[in-house]
């Protein structure tokens, strides 16, 4: 979810594309769904129509995790709208044989079987933080689905690292010190397909960096953009 200036009065809006096909608008501060726009496609196609919808040619796009995915996809599909590109703590959803073995060691089945925040929160934060953290935990259990889901939307692209090393967009990888889902030598692959990419370790984070780490997340990302 992305919140914005949706017109002249001021209005604080949000958008989200989590989970539909398409996306919907409304009013942050009411909650009120101002509008819902299907598009049939891609998550993809879902944000580049969410950009038509808001009139904004070329713009700057940050993703985290599971958002990586799409913003890899994203990056491939509709390169020319992009003034920069960041991706962090994301696997990425790259598919030659080799990196999906390099997955496999990393999501053994006792890492699958740890609590969400130990997976996701890096012990240095875990320990210094603990009401952050109990908050982490509080929002994780509200995201969990409460009924059936629709499937997965699929991506346009097959991404492989012959195919990313295409991309010629601005790009910053992130990911933090102890992050167990992408650890540093993952983001590494990235930064050595992905020409001329700069890669930043963000200290003392594991796979929640935005959130264990927020000035040294945003102040990277935005001296990064205001470069771009």
């Amino acid at each position: 979810m992305c919140t914005f200036t949706l017109n002249r009065n001021g209005t604080l809006a949000f958008a989200n594309i989590d989970g539909l096909v398409g996306f919907e608008v409304g009013d942050l501060k009411t909650g009120l769904i101002l509008d819902r726009v299907r598009i049939d496609g891609y998550g993809a196609d879902d944000l580049n129509a969410l950009m038509d919808y808001l009139k904004i040619d070329r713009f700057h796009l940050v993703g985290t995790a599971a958002g990586g995915f799409v913003a890899w996809d994203y990056a491939l599909s509709f390169p020319k709208r992009l003034r920069s590109l960041v991706v962090a703590n994301s696997i990425g959803g790259v598919q030659d044989p080799e990196y999906q073995q390099a997955m496999q060691r990393l999501r053994t089945p006792d890492f699958l079987a740890m609590s969400p925040d130990m997976r996701e929160l890096g012990p240095a934060y875990r320990v210094s933080n603990p009401s952050g953290a109990e908050r982490w935990r509080e929002l994780e259990r509200t995201a969990r689905p409460t009924s059936a889901q629709p499937p997965a939307q699929t991506f346009r692209n097959r991404v492989t690292f012959a195919l990313l090393e295409t991309i010629s967009v601005p790009t910053l990888l992130m990911t933090g010190d102890a992050d167990m889902y992408a650890p540093p030598p993952i983001m590494r692959m990235f930064a050595a397909r992905v020409k001329g990419s700069k890669a930043v370790v963000i200290p003392e984070a594991g796979h929640s960096g935005y959130w264990e780490q927020p000035e040294i997340f945003n102040r990277t990302v935005l001296e990064f953009i205001g470069r771009h």
